[in-house]
């Protein structure tokens, strides 16, 4: 398979699985407001796996953000939120702790400023007390428990992009 082709499927698979499990915690009422605990928001670990996760990560936040009717500066902020936290995921990749901290930290900073502005919610001290401690559920513990999960399977899964040969590609095997 074609490595562009490859990271192509790997994004968006990450994207709709973000999509998928942001409603799913939408309809449970977890998934908007002061108390976050988006269980999409675990796959923020995945930049640790694969580069392919930075876009898909912030396409499926960017959609998940519209779909469940955020408003606009969510939908924008948000995104870049989970976008900082994506690509510096990807710098930490060599740390496997420290794979949940990136998105904790970018969310825990900007979305408590999206509630107080694009919703009203106050105090803003205590939207950073709860979008910290949704995220320190969402990412730091199910994240981490993905994490080692995906791990196991993680050459299956994640093969590097550059390790298809030229055979493999011609011959689809």
């Amino acid at each position: 398979m074609n490595q562009k082709v490859l990271f192509i499927v790997h994004a968006a698979l990450i994207a709709a699985l973000y999509v998928v499990l942001t409603l799913l915690a939408n309809t449970l009422g977890l998934a908007n407001y002061a108390v976050q605990i988006r269980f999409s928001e675990a796959l923020t670990i995945l930049p640790f796996f694969t580069p392919a996760a930075i876009p898909g990560l912030c396409i499926g936040c960017l959609l998940a953000n519209i779909i469940t009717g955020c408003a606009l500066p969510d939908i924008i902020f948000g995104t870049v939120a989970t976008l900082l936290g994506a690509v510096f995921t990807y710098m930490l990749r060599r740390y496997k702790w420290l794979a949940p901290l990136p998105p904790i930290v970018a969310n825990t900073l900007i979305v408590p400023f999206i509630l107080l502005y694009a919703y009203g919610l106050k105090p803003l001290w205590l939207s950073f007390l709860t979008v910290g401690l949704g995220e320190l559920l969402s990412c730091g513990v199910l994240g981490m428990l993905l994490l080692n999960l995906l791990n196991r399977y993680r050459r299956q899964l994640f093969p590097p992009l550059d390790s298809i040969s030229p055979t493999e590609e011609k011959t689809g095997q």
